[in-house]
């Protein structure tokens, strides 16, 4: 059985997973207590200071914008923050490296007395990576934060030097290389390009014509068809 404050986390987090109400028959059978026992937890976490709205019967639902304080992350939780800010570190740009160490810093500051060692004693580590393969990164992540289109000048696996207007949408993040995923104008489809491959890469300023988030699903629905 849960204890009552992991109880407390656990509703919190069934709430952040959902954007609409929730009904608490549904938290209730998820969590694996009575309806009386959700009720009495909503009444504490929202006089905890919870932004939680909504009433019995008809649903809850946790306001956007409300962060759990970092205090509250369980073991696992915390070794998974420490590892993929670690590995952000070495495998990204400067400006990303430094928000990742003072994020890993900031949760360290306002951690409970017996987990404030923990990411300082922590044996999850990060090798180096090699930065020199990837010196646009920075560039392509302000491209796609912006939905700006590129001008690549990229070398293909045959050794064919092209220049293209591309429309990123996704950088991923492989063992073998890093990959940016767009809109090629060119080749009028998605296609994938390797950051090492690049020889240049600059912005243009202008907005790419579709949305991001609408070309993100494009892509992804093309990447799931070509699995199965």
């Amino acid at each position: 059985m849960l204890s009552r404050s992991a109880r407390l986390l656990a509703l919190m987090q069934a709430l952040r997973r959902r954007r609409l109400p929730v009904t608490a028959a549904v938290l209730a059978s998820e969590l694996g207590v009575s309806l009386r026992t959700i009720y009495r937890d909503i009444g504490s976490l929202v006089a905890e200071g919870a932004a939680i709205e909504g009433e019995a019967g008809l649903g809850y639902v946790l306001k956007p914008g409300f962060f759990l304080p970092p205090l509250m992350f369980g073991e696992d939780e915390l070794d998974a923050l420490i590892l993929g800010l670690r590995l952000v570190t070495q495998r990204g740009d400067e400006a990303l490296g430094q928000a990742a160490e003072d994020a890993l810093a900031k949760i360290s500051a306002v951690l409970p007395p017996e987990m404030e060692d923990a990411a300082a004693t922590s044996g999850l580590l990060a090798a180096p990576g090699s930065q020199d393969d990837t010196p646009h990164l920075g560039t392509l992540r302000q491209a796609i934060r912006a939905e700006h289109r590129l001008r690549l000048r990229y070398t293909d696996k045959s050794g064919a030097i092209t220049e293209r207007i591309v429309w990123p949408i996704a950088l991923g993040f492989f063992q073998a290389a890093e990959v940016l995923a767009a809109w090629c104008e060119m080749r009028e489809d998605f296609r994938h390009f390797r950051l090492d491959r690049m020889a240049t890469a600059e912005t243009t300023g202008q907005r790419y014509a579709k949305r991001r988030r609408i070309l993100l699903a494009d892509w992804r629905s093309r990447e799931l068809d070509s699995d199965v």
